[in-house]
């Protein structure tokens, strides 16, 4: 009856009798919440989108420069959210051998527009899932695709989101069966002594852009380290471990998702948590539940930048580094453990009479996976231009740098960062 079921599951709503208040409105904390995201990112209307775009645009005006940018920015993202609507529209109308009617290619166009309110998400999912971005981009388009090849499957037993999750779920866990990915230890660098035992190689690793999220992940989930030990997993495991402990779905929910029961759902996060104790920093507990970088780590990371250069003070740089620090280049092999070993490196790289001298820096300031990131930029000598070079991402305790991840800068483009300054 209307009013006496819950406005997100349609189940039933727990019992008033006796009490006072208002009536409740949903069964659960789990779905007031779903309700609330629902309500903030609604699922996008074709018509109301382009005309909001044709509004906007209709106004634009260079002065004054702050409502200008304002404008810029939504038009930008209404835009985008178009172009993937459409974008995946047309792949789905690629599926097609034979050319569709109009009325099927208008239920594509919805279609698309029913499941792009859950693209973010499904993208951050695929990639936990897998540790790379540009894979996660590629799983969360298969996951569309295999949805609307499979959309006449949907019963609706579960909520438009879990099929989805099922969907995707299963597509990052068919990747995995294709691309086997094993950490192994780094190999030793000769000549090089470093301190403690190599760390754990994974070259597919790469960084995750926070303008991309727009969700309020907590960096636990997010950060590197955590990332780098659930790759330790098992796939299955690895997908019972984020379901459960990080999206917060209850066992029996995580068992029809993967289509199990939940014995086996829980025998694998018994099996599944004393691996990621093991492989997780001791103070993880203390982890700030924070979403972006703290105003302490966004300082620590400038006067890095500004150590980071020719012109820079090594020492600051020594201060700033714990003296056990990592530093790690996935895809490449090169690795240093110990401070000493570090700044040895720099110092060759950055000083014009040295032979391995690489050129003049410069560097902008971002984030990635929720911690502080500089993009580094080399002027290479005998030339005028500053090109995209690496990003490191830093991973701060007690003031400190413990861990610089540095990555290729080809994935700088998603972080809206140029490929070239001057």
């Amino acid at each position: 009856m209307a009013g006496q079921v819950c406005g997100v599951c349609e189940g039933p709503l727990p019992s008033k009798a006796g009490s006072r208040g208002r009536t409740a409105v949903y069964c659960s904390a789990a779905c007031r919440q779903r309700a609330y995201r629902s309500r903030r990112d609604p699922a996008p209307d074709l018509d109301t989108l382009i005309a909001e775009v044709g509004r906007v645009a209709n106004r634009l005006t260079p002065r004054p420069p702050q409502a200008f940018l304002a404008d810029l920015t939504s038009l930008g993202s209404d835009v985008g959210r178009l172009r993937r609507i459409a974008q995946l529209a047309l792949r789905t109308e690629a599926e097609n051998v034979t050319p569709a009617p109009v009325t099927e290619i208008v239920d594509e166009v919805a279609f698309a527009g029913r499941i792009e309110q859950h693209q973010r998400e499904l993208r951050v999912h695929c990639y936990r899932m897998v540790g790379s971005y540009d894979d996660a981009e590629d799983l969360v388009q298969e996951t569309f695709l295999r949805a609307w090849r499979g959309r006449e499957g949907f019963e609706g037993r579960s909520s438009f989101r879990a099929w989805l999750y099922r969907i995707a779920t299963n597509t990052c866990l068919d990747f995995l069966r294709r691309n086997e990915r094993v950490p192994r230890p780094y190999d030793p660098l000769p000549g090089v002594e470093q301190q403690g035992e190599p760390p754990q190689f994974m070259p597919w690793l790469q960084p995750f852009p926070d303008n991309v999220a727009e969700l309020a992940e907590t960096r636990e989930t997010m950060e590197l380290v955590f990332l780098a030990a659930i790759q330790h997993l098992p796939p299955k495991q690895r997908a019972v471990v984020i379901l459960n402990d990080v999206l917060g779905w209850k066992a029996a929910e995580t068992a029809d998702l993967l289509d199990t029961t939940v014995a086996s759902v829980t025998s694998a996060l018994q099996r599944a948590r004393p691996t990621l104790r093991e492989r997780l920093p001791e103070r993880r507990a203390d982890w700030a539940h924070t979403v972006q970088p703290t105003e302490e780590e966004q300082t620590i990371l400038r006067r890095y930048m500004a150590a980071a250069t020719a012109d820079g003070d090594s020492r600051v740089m020594a201060e700033l580094l714990r003296e056990d620090v990592l530093v790690t280049m996935p895809p490449n092999p090169l690795w240093f453990s110990g401070r000493d070993v570090f700044l040895d490196f720099v110092a060759r790289s950055l000083d014009p009479a040295s032979p391995t001298y690489f050129g003049a820096w410069k560097h902008l300031p971002t984030s990635a996976n929720g911690l502080p990131a500089a993009a580094g930029y080399v002027r290479r000598p005998g030339t005028r231009i500053y090109r995209a070079q690496v990003l490191d991402v830093l991973r701060i305790e007690d003031g400190k740098v413990a861990e610089i991840t540095a990555f290729e800068p080809h994935l700088f483009p998603a972080f809206g960062l140029p490929l070239t300054i001057t």
